[in-house]
Formats: structure tokens, sequence, C-alpha cells
């Protein structure tokens, strides 16, 4: 950390706000004294804690010799009311030149690469700076050593979780609505089967849920890594988010800004996923890729490409890796974000059946990721695990991930809460239903509230190939919000999300 001038002594007043960020109070004759403005960076120092700080100032809210502290930074520093802090302004960060050099494109050292996510961590770059390092990855493709030095410094600069026994995972890059479910049975089945799979998830960034969004409609999914490690112990498999651990913490900093943004750059995505797993000590892992139209991979070739890109990255790491291309054109199973989705997977491992998309993607997943134990004979993990799904001893390990969790081992699909604003939107014609948008599916889902609204989301009633009579429930969406619900059939309405087609398509002349 590069810091300038001489600190200056104060006493804290914590500002009862939250800002999502550390953020300190300032009154503006101190500020202008220590060359501190609007915005600007302070290095805010207590006891043995210290911080970067965004500032903002005030001609009455604080007098002189005091500053306010957001809640962030009060958590940060461990501060009390009345507590003295040691403010001084802060200078450009190290990796400032680096930062520079990577937005003109021109190749970054490990060295290079660790000082700006080192800054980034530490708080030294808001997020202009942080979306700048995003999109200079739209602009000049980061190369394979350049992701090496990313997937690395992303590890180095948080926490790693190490277990006693091999670890395994699943992980899906996303991009078809109604995926986020799938992981709620293939961990189970897994971990059934008798393999360690503490499965760390992300939130979602630009789809209607992640699969930390829809297991927190069950139960926790925030815990340290202690906790972890003794969940693990007991119940095999365990389905969490990874932000409160603090792995590859400049991943969820990335997340904040990529989703604001609606990108998810293909060399960044695969440092966020690799980093994740490389520290929760995975060695095993299976990704899926799932390709079509309106999905985030929609050509055959394009997901070959990014399998190779994951493949090569992992033999650098040390990990074994087995890559899944899958159908992504239309929406797994027949809801979309976290509530609705977290009643399917429940109806699916309670009822030993479900959708086939969702049931058959989740048991070849979880069958590739046995075979890679070397326990299961190659091509004969989809065997295994449908076995451990029907017989229902997966739903008895999901009840036992559940409890482990502090969520309600019995609850039923029906106790679920969804949103209570409903709008179903029925078939104009007699057909067959020959299309879904992915895309306009995304849309109307976060439309209506999702992921943040848990309730919220599309229910289908009809998929690709269904007939269907004039006047037939087509989908229904969910939302808490009244006014989210309008806006979301005001989106349905004029982007279609599902097509339907009788046999006569027109005449000529």
């Amino acid at each position: 950390m590069i810091v300038s001038k001489e600190a200056r002594e104060f006493t804290v007043g914590i500002l009862g706000l939250s800002t999502g960020k550390p953020l300190i109070v300032v009154n503006e004759q101190d500020a202008s004294e220590m060359g501190l403005s609007l915005h600007s960076k302070a290095y805010v120092r207590s006891g043995e804690k210290a911080t970067y700080a965004s500032v903002t100032t005030t001609r009455t809210m604080v007098p002189r010799g005091r500053v306010l502290a957001s809640l962030e930074l009060a958590e940060k520093l461990g501060l009390k009311e009345g507590s003295p802090v040691a403010v001084k302004p802060a200078g450009l960060p190290a990796s400032y030149a680096s930062l520079l050099k990577r937005m003109r494109g021109e190749r970054l050292t490990y060295s290079e690469m660790y000082s700006i996510i080192r800054d980034i961590v530490d708080g030294a770059y808001d997020e202009a700076e942080i979306a700048a390092f995003l999109l200079s990855q739209q602009f000049y493709v980061l190369d394979e050593d350049e992701l090496s030095s990313l997937i690395k410094a992303m590890v180095e600069t948080g926490v790693k979780v190490s277990f006693d026994e091999p670890v395994f995972d699943e992980h899906s890059i996303g991009g078809v609505p109604g995926n986020s479910k799938v992981a709620l049975i293939a961990v189970p089945i897994v971990a059934s089967f008798g393999l360690l799979i503490p499965k760390t998830s992300s939130r979602a960034i630009t789809s209607p849920a992640g699969t930390a969004d829809t297991m927190e409609v069950l139960a926790r999914v925030d815990f340290t890594a202690e906790e972890i490690r003794e969940m693990a112990k007991k119940t095999r498999g365990l389905l969490v988010w990874g932000g409160k651990l603090n792995l590859a913490p400049a991943d969820d900093i990335f997340v904040n800004v990529e989703r604001k943004l609606s990108i998810d750059p293909w060399h960044q995505m695969v440092a966020s996923i690799l980093s994740k797993k490389l520290a929760m000590s995975v060695e095993s892992l299976v990704i899926d890729i799932p390709v079509g139209k309106k999905a985030k991979i929609e050509e055959h070739g394009h997901a070959d490409q990014l399998a190779g890109l994951f493949i090569r990255q992992a033999a650098k790491l040390g990990m074994r890796i087995k890559v899944a291309v899958t159908f992504g054109g239309q929406p797994i199973g027949m809801s979309v974000g976290p509530a609705l989705e977290a009643r399917e997977a429940l109806e699916a491992l309670i009822n030993r059946k479900g959708s086939r998309s969702l049931v058959d993607k989740a048991i070849l997943i979880a069958g590739l990721t046995m075979e890679l134990s070397g326990k299961v004979p190659p091509g004969q993990g989809e065997n295994y695990a449908r076995e451990l799904f029907t017989s229902g001893k997966a739903y008895e390990k999901f009840k036992e991930i559940l409890a482990a969790q502090g969520g309600n081992p019995n609850i039923k699909p029906e106790e679920v809460p969804v949103g209570r604003y409903t709008y179903t939107f029925k078939s104009p014609l007699e057909g067959a239903v020959t299309y879904i948008d992915n895309a306009a599916v995304t849309m109307v889902a976060r439309a209506a509230g999702a992921p943040f609204d848990k309730g919220a989301g599309v229910l289908f009633h009809a998929k690709v190939g269904y007939r269907v009579n004039k006047g037939d429930p087509l989908f229904t969406i969910f939302s808490n919000s009244e006014g989210r619900l309008e806006e979301a059939i005001s989106l349905a309405s004029k982007y279609p999300m599902i097509t339907v087609e009788g046999m006569l398509l027109k005449t000529l002349p």
C-alpha cells in the first residue's frame, strides 16, 4: 500500500448506515487541510488494523476532530463509539502502473497481476477502476500465463480451506435459466456415494438465480471455514456460499461489478470458478457448459474452446477435471427463480422423479463426478448415480445436509413460500411449443425481482414439444411486488418467451 502525508488522530462515531463499502465522513475543514476530497481514498488505522475507506465530506454532520465510520468500516476495524483512529490520504495504489498497463493491452507478470488483485482486495480501488480492469479483458483477452497468474493471485489473497481427504466438486458456468437447482440434486447423490463434496456456490451474476440463492431458500449458506470443515465430516456434502469464507475474495468484488455491467468475460469466469475451487482444496472437478440458443454459450465450437481453457488451466493447477457440454437450448426443469427452483428440486428428490431435463442432468453430472474418484468404472457413473437417486438415498442425504446447515430437513415443497402476486400467460392458439427464449425468460424473471426477491420467477406449464390448446396456461410469473409483476408482464408481452405454432404457418398467394 502506498500512503502519503502525516496521519491525523480523530475520535470516531458510528454512522448507522450500511454503505456497501468502508466509508468515512470527515469535516470539510479537516478534509481540506489534509488534502482529502469527496470520493478520494483515506487510509484508516485503529490499533493493529488498517484499511482503505472512501471519503465523503460534510459541513454540519460531524465537528472538527471527529469522523463518522460506516458500518462496514466499523466492522472491518472493530471500531466502537469514541474509538481513536488515525486517518491520512491514500496515495496512488502500488499497482496503479500495472493497471494502466493491463488497460493498454500489455501483458502482466505474476507480480504485477498479484499487486492489482492485492490492492483490489484491500479496497484501494473503487468500482470504476475495477470495472476498467474487467472491461480490459473484453478488449484485450488475457493470455494463458496471465490467466494462471490471475487464478493464483485470487487464491493467495484469500483464505484456503483444507481437508484431510480428497475433495470433489461440480460447477456449471450457468447462462441457462433454471440451472441453479441441478446442484441441489447432484451434490447429495455424490455425497450419498461417500465422496466429500463441500460445494461452494456463488450468487447470480446475470441469471435469475445462483445455486447459493436457491439453497438459501431452504437453509443457511453463510458459514465460516471451521464450520464447513466440521459439517463436511458429518454430511460428506454441503451447499454453501463462498462469500463469507473469504475464499478468493477478489471474485466477490468482481461479481458485484460484473452484475451491474451485465458482463462475464470468459477468462475472468474461468479464474472465478477455478480460484474458488482451488481455495477449497478441490482436487477433482466436473465443469458443466450448457450450449444453446440465447444461452451464455450458443455454439458448440465456442464450448470446445472454453472447455480447452478449463482443461489446460486445471492441468497447470494440478486439478483433475472433466468438462460436460450439455443441452442449454431451453430452461432446465419447469421453474426459474430461487424459491420455485428450490421447490422443484425438493419435489424431485422426494418423489424420486421429475422433469427429465432436471433429473437426467443432475444424474449425469453426479455420475461424472463419481467416475473421477476411480471408484466407478468409466461410462458407468450415470447408472450408479441413478440408483442412488431412485432408491431415495440422495433425498436422505439432502435431509442431512439441510439439518446441518440449519434448515428444516422435513420441509415439504408446498411449504416453500413463493411470490404472492402472480399472472398466467395462456396460449393464443392450438399447436405445439416450438421454442423458449432463454434471454427473454431471464429478463422477465429478473424484472419480477429474482434473485433478490427469492419468491420471484417463472413457472412453466409447457416446454418445447408440448401440445397445447387455445387458452391453456403456458407460464406463470411470480413476484412479491405488484409493481415488479406489472413490469415483468409488460416485458413478457413485448418479448414473447414461448413460441406456439400450429400446423399452418402461412398460405400463398
